[in-house]
């Protein structure tokens, strides 16, 4: 992302569910908080296959290049850990 080899809208994306994030574990007793971050985490799934599938250069990779795209990877392998642990977090607070 620091590399300029993906969009600005890659950025802004998992930034704003971060802050999502961040709202749903500080109202623990709010339902609709961790309901928009698990949508928000399902959605930058998606976006973020979008994102590096078509900003991923061919020819001319640097290592900070590789790396960020290595970090951008990495995350989104991450994303649906997250996914499962915010939806056990959304039943333990009641979600159906």
């Amino acid at each position: 992302c620091m590399n300029y080899i993906l969009p600005p809208s890659y950025a802004w994306g998992n930034f704003s569910v971060l802050a999502v994030g961040i709202w749903a574990i500080v109202q623990r007793d709010s339902l609709d908080a961790i309901v928009m971050f698990l949508t928000g985490l399902l959605l930058t799934v998606l976006t973020d296959i979008i994102h590096i599938s078509v900003s991923y250069p061919s020819h001319d990779l640097s290592d900070t290049t590789r790396f960020s795209l290595g970090m951008a990877i990495f995350s989104l392998l991450l994303k649906p850990l997250s996914c499962y642990l915010v939806y056990r977090m959304y039943r333990e607070r009641g979600g159906e």
